[in-house]
């Protein structure tokens, strides 16, 4: 059950395992996803007849898709551009600079 509930995770979330994997702009897969997460959002609260629950139901999706986009944006700028973080580290001196 664990793989299956997995497998099911990566198919919709997973950038590299789903038909938005073609896209290569990760912004523009994001914002595919939000479309497409926010189209489920309607749907939902059409069939439950709430506007309240599109509202929060949008945000709350609009949190999760972002906050899972941006971890995957800085896992692949620390793959392919390690560098970049460099800044963020302490100086040469062992203090900020």
């Amino acid at each position: 059950m664990k793989t299956f509930i997995l497998s099911l995770w990566n198919v919709v979330m997973e950038h590299n395992h789903n038909p938005l994997k073609h896209i290569p702009d990760i912004q523009v897969r994001h914002i595919v996803l939000q479309v497409l997460a926010w189209m489920w959002c309607i749907i939902f609260a059409m069939s439950t007849g709430s506007i309240t629950v599109f509202g929060v139901s949008a945000v709350a999706h609009a949190l999760v898709i972002a906050g899972i986009v941006v971890t995957v944006a800085t896992f692949q700028t620390a793959r392919i551009q390690p560098n970049r973080f460099v800044s963020l580290a302490r100086g040469v001196g062992g203090e900020h600079e």
